[in-house]
């Protein structure tokens, strides 16, 4: 049965550049000494991966692409499958430190992927000697694969499938998904019908969908008018916001979630997804304020939402994903009212309303022909045209928070990467596992070469949220008068009686309150 690419899947095919590509990657850690003998060779590895290519489709499927995108590209049985052909290896050059590490990570996820095989590969480091608590003698796997195929919540799947929950061997997923029966590639006749079945039924679905979706559409318009200079209102410009060149940079650094709950604590009703937001946000402000760049409004940050919901299969590869924008206070300096801030904002601006422009686009573009989508996507990704509405991305993706193998050796230690766009060259995927969550750093050359002090930054800005004291709960303001005796029960038929009226006390002045910690902390 063929099965072709969901709008929201090609669009990632169509906003590819070479500056820009549209792939995401997975940085796993593994310490081999649980495994049996303790080590693990390459052929081991390749052996294991080999065994678990059934967990999921993606491991077996191929594009085709359409002349021209007339339609949007199917997904078919690769016929010259060979697993070799998607996996490598490597050793770190001297001396293999964190810096020889995070610059070999990046040349590899700068690289174009082989768009004519499955749309995934793995390349393992090795060398890993010196790198500051991780194990001697680990080793690193680099796991590709393209947007158009994933998106975190299936990538990630699809990397637990690939996982074992013991050094044994024992699967992290014991039944794989049923097996798909792609066929052979439409024939040219096929595709024709089916493009042209497809550019007579969208105008009339795209005309119903706009209007079920007319008025959300009218209040995402207002909250999106343009500034002269480019901008969404409100939201200011920085040297983020500049076309990416094709040279990405990345570093990472982790923290306990034991330490994420304990700041949630000082903030009620704050989420693990607000401490992140306020972690970065905080270390924006000093990143910025350190080369004089510190805007007086808030930095925006774009953050996906799954879409699937509790029960939604992340077995399925593809994207169900939309998005919302959301202010990282960048403009506050107590890390705790940062938190406070963006608690308030997302408690009234998740999915229903912030998130809904993005759900409109999503819903709408699939009722959108495949080449005028592809065309259309190509200028408004281009750098004339890339409107520049947020400022950086950060996404959250929950994962597994119990141990997992590969080949006998345990995972210690997971990152993410993912794409930049034109005017917005900063990425923070801050994936979690086995208790601890990383906030892993994507930008690019010319927009941040010190990613290093960033990454100080990120740890700066934990720090003071983790030293922050719980603030005492702020009394209200007294602005009514003073309360007079309460109204005498009426008698039986009876207008009540108004009670007299007493003497009006001198209002007390209202105590100030110190800080539970004394002095606010400045940096």
């Amino acid at each position: 049965m063929l099965k072709q690419l969901s709008a929201q899947d090609a669009q990632f095919l169509y906003t590819q550049t070479a500056n820009n590509l549209t792939h995401i990657m997975g940085v796993y850690i593994y310490d081999p000494s649980t495994a049996p003998g303790g080590f693990v060779r390459f052929k081991d590895i390749i052996r294991h991966v080999e065994s678990r290519v059934d967990s999921s489709p993606l491991f077996k499927r191929r594009l085709h692409r359409l002349p021209f995108d007339v339609d949007h590209p199917y997904w078919v049985e690769d016929e010259h499958f060979d697993i070799e052909a998607h996996m490598s290896h490597a050793r770190l050059p001297e001396p293999g430190d964190w810096r020889q590490f995070t610059i070999a990570v990046a040349r590899y996820f700068s690289k174009p992927m082989d768009m004519n095989r499955p749309l995934w590969d793995i390349y393992i480091i090795e060398g890993l000697d010196r790198i500051e608590g991780i194990p001697k003698g680990s080793f690193a796997m680099l796991h590709r694969v393209h947007h158009a195929a994933v998106d975190g919540a299936s990538g990630a799947h699809a990397f637990i499938a690939m996982s074992d929950i013991d050094a044994k061997g024992t699967p992290a997923i014991a039944e794989p998904p049923p097996a798909e029966n792609l066929g052979k590639p439409p024939s040219s006749a096929e595709v024709v019908t089916r493009a042209w079945s497809a550019s007579m039924q969208s105008p009339v679905k795209f005309m119903n969908a706009l209007l079920k979706m007319s008025p959300a559409l009218v209040s995402a318009a207002r909250k999106t008018m343009m500034t002269e200079g480019g901008m969404t209102a409100g939201v200011p410009e920085t040297r983020f916001n500049v076309p990416v060149g094709p040279h990405k940079m990345f570093d990472a650094t982790t923290v306990a979630l034991a330490d994420v709950a304990a700041i949630r604590a000082k903030v009620p009703g704050a989420t693990v997804n607000d401490v992140v937001l306020t972690t970065v946000g905080g270390a924006l402000r000093k990143y910025l304020a350190k080369h004089k760049e510190l805007p007086k409004e808030s930095l925006v940050a774009v953050a996906p939402i799954n879409l699937r919901g509790k029960g939604g299969k992340a077995a399925t590869p593809g994207n169900q994903v939309s998005a919302m924008s959301v202010p990282v206070r960048s403009d506050i300096a107590d890390p705790l009212d940062r938190l406070a801030a963006i608690r308030d904002y997302t408690v009234e601006a998740k999915e229903a309303k912030a998130g809904v422009s993005a759900r409109i686009m999503t819903d709408l573009s699939q009722h959108i022909p495949g080449a005028t989508m592809a065309a259309v996507a190509r200028i408004v990704t281009s750098e004339r045209f890339a409107v520049r509405g947020t400022n950086l991305f950060i996404s959250n993706v929950p994962g597994a928070q119990v141990p997992l193998y590969l080949a006998g050796a345990q995972l210690v230690q997971q990152h993410g990467m993912a794409p930049l766009a034109n005017n917005m060259g900063l990425f923070v995927a801050t994936p979690s596992y086995n208790g601890r969550i990383a906030f892993s750093i994507i930008s690019e050359r010319s927009v941040m070469p010190d990613i290093a002090f960033f990454r100080e930054c990120i740890d700066e800005s934990f720090a003071d949220l983790m030293a922050a004291a719980p603030k005492p709960e702020k009394a209200k303001a007294v602005t009514e008068k003073p309360k007079v005796a309460v109204k005498v029960a009426p008698k039986p038929r009876t207008k009540a009686k108004t009670a007299p009226k007493q003497a009006s006390k001198p209002k007390a002045k209202p105590v100030a309150k110190g800080n539970a910690t004394g002095k606010t902390r400045k940096k």
